[in-house]
């Protein structure tokens, strides 16, 4: 029996990729426990619930432990597969890792339930996504060999065709063609499934999001030419820059040869869950609501724009937010036609922020955007900009070997540095990924938020049971302390109100609060080097009483998850350094001066 007359298959996206493109990221265990025994239920293909950004924002933001959420929704939901987005050789960071690393994750997912991978580049170069693809299978789990997709005059069907094949070749179990921006038009969408269904021996799983309003019509077509697959999202969590809505397929295929076969009822059962759950979050929601067709042209994911709009609002920039959308596909053309997902959707719309928030084109280039230009990431798609390839290349070449030879073993490294801290090979694997940010959340882990969005409340959740709230702050004990969140022209500040002084490790976790404004210049001489954007001290390479020349590296600023060099704007020695590693900064403030 071929595809066109078997049931189609879903893939619900709701614990991972719809909350990541409508709600950044930000949805928390304890939102999906009570509703994983009704999912388990239904007979999906599988349950999209880990990786792409997930992994960083539970560290970063929910200080919460992505390993224990795949073990605790598996013991909720053991029937139904579930189902990770890996980067390839950049498994769920936003560089490339060495080999030895990418074993172990892989290893460790498998051990705490994760069933089927689907493995990407962003560049669709598959050299990076080899490693990753042979441990899967030596696991025994199932591959999804990924095709990025994207709009360029460099890509075609054909390209598309090709890749397929190449994936079939490397192992994949199933191609997955992966249109994360919704730029697939419903021709374009049956071509590209019949033409892979002609030429591979394999399922074909469509994913795609809703964001330019065609993904109705193109996954009607995607059916029409065989698809085996597809992503959905539950209704309450769908639509906008999320994907088509999981019980708009199945009523749309009831009684048809194609029929789903999944409960309606109990579908909707659901979608009520998790409209309860959505109130919680509404901080976070993308307004980004509707159809944009503008996205047809800046091509930016779903994914990509709910967090773009928060990174704005920290910047206090969100006017700033269409100047940005029509900077993007400029700079993407500059910069070879990369495929804008991530790490790439990073890169460029990073480097686009930059652009108009400096107010000048390449002022600053993240030291992303020279790693991706110089070759590693991988080969880009067409020729970079010969102008931006002045600037960047700086007599440097593109390295034209898999960008994974060039780095070292580096688990001994990483075995070292967490000597003392832990020994956990997940959390040593959590470090590997997200060195700061994970040794933070060590020192807090298992400590409530206090900020953090309460379990539904005024009604049983889908299991039955009572909702849980997160605990209100415990009020400041006679000359002790409590733990407060104050927000402040939309600024949260994590603050503690007592008597006394200070205890020294009070378990709340910043919520990454800025610091008060570097002080001003000391007298007496010295230039101050100023900050050009937001961010936070990642590290500093300079110290006070070093001499610099104009260009050297004093500081490296982490914004928009990006690394930005701070370098000296003029030849001198350091006077002072005004910031410590790790503190926020604002535009302007005084990093350190040089005289």
């Amino acid at each position: 029996m071929n595809a066109a007359q078997t049931p189609l298959k879903i893939t619900d996206t709701v614990l991972r990729d719809a909350h990541q493109s409508l709600l950044a990221t930000r949805m928390r265990t304890e939102h999906m426990l009570p509703i994983m025994e009704k999912l388990d239920r239904v007979g999906y293909y599988s349950l999209e619930m880990w990786g792409g950004a997930t992994f960083d924002t539970m560290i970063r933001f929910l200080n919460e432990d992505p390993w224990e959420r795949a073990r605790q929704l598996k013991k909720k939901a053991p029937n139904t597969p579930f189902q990770m987005l890996l980067r390839g050789q950049n498994l769920v960071g936003y560089r490339h890792y060495a080999d030895d690393v990418v074993e172990r994750f892989v290893k460790k997912s498998v051990d705490v339930g994760i069933d089927i991978f689907r493995i990407f580049d962003a560049l669709n170069d598959f050299r990076n996504i080899k490693t990753a693809v042979d441990v899967v299978k030596k696991c025994g789990k199932i591959v999804e060999g990924t095709i990025s997709y994207t709009v360029s005059p460099v890509h075609s069907v054909e390209l598309y065709i090709k890749m397929a094949k190449q994936l079939e070749d490397m192992g994949s179990d199933v191609i997955c063609i992966k249109d994360m921006a919704g730029l697939l038009s419903p021709k374009a969408t049956y071509d590209l499934v019949k033409e892979i269904k002609n030429t591979v021996d394999l399922p074909v799983h469509l994913h795609t999001h809703a964001t330019t309003g065609l993904a109705g019509m193109n996954l009607q077509k995607a059916i029409d030419a065989g698809v085996d697959i597809v992503d959905t999202a539950i209704s309450s969590l769908s639509m906008g820059t999320s994907q088509f809505a999981t019980e708009c397929i199945v009523a749309a295929l009831k009684g048809e040869p194609r029929d789903t076969g999944l409960d309606l009822r109990l579908l909707s059962e659901i979608s009520d869950y998790f409209r309860e759950v959505k109130t919680h979050y509404k901080e976070f929601e993308s307004d980004f609501k509707s159809v944009d067709v503008k996205i047809l042209d800046s091509q930016i994911p779903g994914g990509m724009i709910s967090n773009m709009e928060n990174q704005l609002k920290e910047q206090n920039a969100l006017d700033k937010i269409d100047q940005v959308l029509a900077e993007v596909p400029r700079v993407r053309k500059e910069m070879g036609y990369p495929p804008l997902v991530t790490p790439t959707s990073q890169i460029v719309g990073s480097q686009a922020t930059l652009n108009v928030l400096t107010g000048e084109r390449y002022k600053i280039i993240t030291k992303e955007t020279r790693e991706c230009l110089l070759g590693k990431y991988g080969k880009l798609p067409s020729d970079v900009d010969p102008d931006l390839w002045e600037k960047v290349s700086k007599g440097q070449k593109t390295i034209d070997c898999r960008p994974a030879d060039l780095l070292e073993p580096e688990w001994d490294q990483v075995v070292k540095d967490c000597e003392g801290i832990t020994s956990k090979e997940e959390d040593l694997l959590s470090y590997a990924m997200f060195p700061k940010p994970a040794l933070k959340f060590f020192e807090t882990r298992g400590k409530p938020l206090p900020d953090a969005p309460a379990s539904p409340a005024g009604k049983a959740p889908a299991d039955g049971k009572p909702a849980s709230a997160s605990p209100a702050p415990a009020p400041a004990a006679s000359g002790g302390f409590a733990n407060y969140t104050v927000v402040i022209n939309g600024k949260s500040y994590s603050v503690q109100v007592g008597q006394g002084a200070a205890p020294a490790n009070t378990g709340a976790v910043p919520a990454a609060a800025p610091v008060a404004a570097a002080p001003p210049a000391p007298s007496g001489g010295g230039e101050p080097l100023a900050s050009p954007l937001p961010g936070s001290v990642f590290s500093l390479k300079a110290k006070v009483g070093d001499v610099v020349n104009e260009g050297d590296t004093v500081m490296i600023l982490e914004s928009m998850k990006m690394e930005t060099e701070i370098n000296a704007h003029r030849s001198g020695t350091i006077q002072s350094i005004n910031v410590q590693e790790g503190a926020s900064v604002q535009t302007g403030d005084v990093l350190a001066t040089i005289g």
